[in-house]
């Protein structure tokens, strides 16, 4: 599904539209479609532990999110090899307001949540 990008992924100024992919339960692909050839392998957190957090209200307003609101969230994942040393991004989601076709990336605080890191590894929500 394509998304409009109502505020920037951090770093990628440029993305004003987006294709999510699911690759599976677990991953899912997030490509630019603006012509360049950037994308992202993202993860669903809610597969790997408790994810909660208060969505930003400028997130909420951009896309129009109320509580009828279908809204899906990724987290941006940093491949390695193996990919139990992936890093996981837990302090910038993504957010995707599947009603609209709207996305956005939040930014939490880190004081807020200290509980999210912004480099935790897969290997880390693997169970003994």
């Amino acid at each position: 599904m394509q998304y409009e990008v109502k505020s920037t992924v951090l770093g990628f100024e440029q993305m004003t539209k987006v294709e999510l992919t699911p690759i599976d339960e677990l991953f899912s692909t997030l490509k630019s479609c603006d012509g360049t050839d950037i994308s992202f392998t993202v993860l669903n957190p809610y597969a790997l532990r408790e994810y909660s957090f208060d969505v930003p209200t400028s997130v909420r307003v951009l896309l129009d999110i109320d509580e009828n609101s279908k809204v899906v969230v990724y987290n941006i994942v940093v491949i390695q090899n193996p990919i139990d040393e992936s890093c996981i991004n837990f302090l910038a989601p993504l957010i995707f307001n599947q009603d609209n076709a709207t996305m956005a990336q939040a930014v939490l605080s880190a004081n807020d949540y200290p509980d999210f890191g912004f480099a935790e590894t897969i290997k880390h929500f693997k169970s003994e």
